[in-house]
């Protein structure tokens, strides 16, 4: 089994794109510049968001990190969103999710303008990913599908099932594999918790990507000998023999399926790590306007 390292291949595509960066700004252009709100202290969004910002700096890019109160009001964070996209020293911004209760997501969503929208959540940008015309892909999406290229997986006119169907991940995975692209031009079948007989359409999966968000939920019978096995979920799992009281395991029972799958991502240290490469290469299309 060949473990699809996060960690290998994210350091390669950074070192890719620090040269790209430091081209860029030898032509005398500004760094590219990425900003993350934060509303609240979620401890993982503020481990995942500063390790956005290390990101930035490791690449050449400038970085802004923006606090917010858990308490700010809706009409608060929508007027620092709009702040953010009048700023012409900035190419792009993400909102970090969750959102507080009292906060409409996909309100917030609707308001980033789309050529800042480095993230690929709003519908102009994910209405061009489905129609295959340039904009920023969706940053865990466009992870795997440099993790599938950095590693050669072959994916056309491989049969590729996708288990969960999040606007976030499942779904536009779904659509980025059957794309006339590569990585792409695979048969896809997307699943979700009401499909019926979900082992069964596992089985036939040459590539299989878990991101229904259940720790171990893919077990080795539900995966077919010598498939690529693809694991986007973090969940916390209680684990009393570790000093912070739990573990990360991902949808996929690890132990289990490295004995039946030719390839295979872990948790952590896989797919996540991709995540946040994909956003720097989204925010260097923003930077030169190729949205």
């Amino acid at each position: 089994m060949t473990l699809l390292d996060g960690k290998v291949t994210a350091r390669a595509y950074k070192e890719k794109i620090a040269l790209e960066v430091q081209e860029w700004v030898a032509r005398g252009n500004r760094p590219p510049h990425l900003a993350a709100v934060l509303v609240g202290d979620n401890p993982a969004s503020v481990a995942y968001v500063n390790g956005k910002v290390k990101d930035c700096e490791q690449v050449g890019m400038k970085s802004s990190l923006i606090k917010l109160p858990s308490d700010i009001s809706q009409e608060d964070l929508l007027a620092k969103v709009a702040e953010l996209n009048a700023d012409e020293g900035l190419d792009g911004f993400i909102v970090q999710l969750p959102l507080p209760n009292h906060i409409d997501e996909k309100t917030v969503t609707l308001a980033i303008d789309p050529k800042k929208d480095v993230d690929g959540f709003h519908p102009e940008n994910v209405g061009r990913m489905a129609l295959n015309l340039p904009t920023y892909l969706p940053a865990t999406p466009h992870g795997i599908l440099m993790m599938l290229e950095h590693y050669n997986i072959e994916t056309i006119g491989k049969h590729c099932v996708v288990v969960g169907r999040s606007n976030i991940v499942g779904s536009p995975m779904s659509i980025l594999m059957a794309r006339n692209a590569n990585p792409g031009n695979a048969t896809v079948t997307l699943t979700h918790s009401r499909t019926v007989d979900l082992k069964t359409e596992c089985l036939r999966a040459d590539i299989l990507i878990a991101a229904i968000g259940k720790a171990n939920f893919i077990t080795a019978d539900m995966v077919k000998p010598g498939a690529v096995v693809i694991d986007v979920g973090i969940n916390r799992v209680d684990d009393a023999s570790r000093e912070r009281g739990y573990r990360l395991t991902g949808d996929v029972d690890f132990d289990g399926v490295s004995a039946v799958a030719s390839h295979l991502t872990p948790v952590p240290g896989g797919v996540g790590l991709m995540t946040r490469v994909a956003l720097l290469q989204n925010t260097l299309q923003a930077a030169r306007g190729e949205n």
